[in-house]
């Protein structure tokens, strides 16, 4: 087990603990901190404290981050798109279709399964049980490029640099409807649907429960009914493109979840796409920039716009 001591400053009196440490260098996620704050794995000055505890300058908080848990899923042997590789991270190119890590419903031939035999068990461990390596992760009907770390020390590295949004993220998608202006953004804080738990929803900036989100896109293509979109992203949240699209009445097309219900017949996929990444690499310091060939039910679906036959 790994402990971390951190002492509160003045200017961060008042916060909450989970939002202080989440501010620190720990490497893991708000929820995870709340999740180990609820464990009892840290304590403010030698005592057990709620997650509602506000702190007070000279307060000394020790963290403690056990060790990881051996992992349910299973090896299996799954053919990877890798784009690049070496002894601390790897980037994979996942096809739509593909869970990313196991859950009730997709236990095996997630992309999980497939790294852990293809990385004979160097994955770094942080992501916790089912998540071994994984720093970001895309949807299952989103295809793309995914950053997988080898490493603890690797892990945290990117995990920072997802936190303050210094990686690089753009996809393609085309989305329903035309735009007047060749770019712009849609800035609006995403939470659970209070209607359908399996759906993300737009909410009022500081309403509970939800996150900031910021989504930039640009015209690529004007297709009539149709638009090829450029997104880059400055956070990374459950769903972002999609919902911040149809937010705008621009859904994402063959998106079943968030787009029409008249379904077009000439897609066989949802049309996004994590085209580009790029970060520094952790441990060598050299910025690494991946880009990667749309699928060929994509491509064929922008041939068919082009020539006015959807």
């Amino acid at each position: 087990m790994e402990q971390r001591e951190f002492i509160v400053e003045a200017e961060a009196a008042g916060q909450r603990i989970d939002r202080f440490l989440s501010g620190e260098d720990t490497g893991l996620s708000r929820s995870a901190l709340q999740g180990l704050v609820a464990e009892g794995h840290v304590l403010c000055n030698g005592k057990s404290i709620a997650k509602s505890l506000k702190l007070k300058a000279g307060d000394t908080i020790l963290l403690e981050i056990p060790d990881a848990k051996p992992i349910e899923a299973v090896p299996q042997d799954i053919p990877l798109d890798i784009v690049y590789e070496d002894d601390h991270l790897l980037v994979v190119n996942k096809p739509k279709g593909m869970v990313v890590h196991p859950a009730p419903g997709n236990p095996d031939g997630t992309l999980v399964n497939a790294l852990l035999w293809h990385c004979k068990g160097s994955l770094s461990g942080i992501g916790g049980e089912i998540r071994p390596g994984i720093v970001h992760r895309i949807d299952k009907d989103t295809s793309g490029l995914l950053v997988v770390a080898k490493d603890d020390a690797t892990h945290i590295g990117l995990s920072q640099q997802m936190a303050v949004h210094s990686v690089e993220r753009a996809y393609q998608t085309v989305v329903y409807g035309g735009f007047a202006q060749d770019e712009g953004f849609v800035e609006a804080n995403l939470g659970r649907s209070k209607t359908d738990r399996k759906k993300m929803a737009v909410y009022p900036a500081g309403e509970p429960h939800t996150k900031y989100a910021y989504t930039g896109y640009k015209v690529l293509e004007r297709f009539g009914g149709f638009t090829l979109l450029e997104c880059r992203l400055k956070t990374g949240r459950t769903h972002q493109i999609r919902v911040h699209m149809a937010s705008i009445q621009h859904p994402v097309a063959g998106d079943p979840v968030y787009g029409p219900h008249n379904c077009i017949t000439k897609l066989h996929g949802q049309c996004l796409h994590a085209k580009t990444l790029g970060f520094i690499h952790p441990i060598t310091g050299e910025h690494l920039r991946f880009d990667s060939k749309l699928p060929e039910y994509f491509t064929h679906f922008i041939a068919s716009l082009r020539r006015g036959i959807v």
